[in-house]
């Protein structure tokens, strides 16, 4: 059976996180699809074209770009009608695994028709520093028939809010950052 991860990520912008999340995935799972999503919790994103073309070029900077697949028409604000698209595409045979940072736990069960998107997906947890994982969401997932692990991987305390909010430049990668440059993003932070 072939295992699929499925990594929805505002990836405002992609961060050498992000970079190293896909990298262990591709060690873990036969493919990693991934594209840039609208978080209805968050306001005043960059659109979606550019965040899509800044994780393609994070994409190609990593040793394993065969293995991951950048589907930017999976994005949907609803997860299930993601996974519906994805299961369109790659047939019911295949083991799908919807991966989640770690300060998504806490709100998933709250997600439009969660319990239906369970019963299609295994969830996989991402440690982030600052959201611990805490047993009472796990049991709350649990409680809604949701199976989930937590990844094993260290990650970069990296976060794309630094960048938009202080400017850290470390945590991209030179590629993203001479992308945001030539198109004038975060103005704020660049100039």
């Amino acid at each position: 059976m072939t295992t699929i991860a499925l990594f929805g990520t505002s990836a405002d912008p992609p961060t050498s996180g992000h970079q190293n999340i896909l990298n262990w995935l591709a060690q873990h799972y036969d493919l990693v699809v991934v594209w840039a999503s609208d978080n209805p919790f968050k306001e005043h994103q960059t659109s979606l074209k550019h965040r899509t073309e800044m994780l393609r070029l994070a994409i190609e900077e990593i040793h394993q770009p065969d293995k991951i697949l950048l589907k930017e028409e999976l994005s949907d604000r609803k997860t299930l009608i993601t996974v519906k698209k994805a299961k369109k595409i790659w047939g019911e045979q295949a083991e799908f695994t919807l991966v989640i940072g770690s300060d998504l736990v806490k709100q998933i069960v709250t997600w439009y028709r969660v319990e239906e998107l369970f019963a299609q997906v295994k969830l996989l947890i991402v440690p982030r520093s600052g959201y611990s994982i805490k047993e009472t969401d796990l049991e709350a997932i649990s409680n809604k028939e949701g199976k989930y692990a937590i990844a094993t991987l260290n990650a970069p305390q990296v976060s794309s809010t630094a960048y938009r909010l202080e400017g850290d430049q470390q945590v991209i990668t030179p590629a993203v950052q001479n992308y945001i440059t030539q198109k004038h993003l975060y103005s704020t932070v660049t100039s």
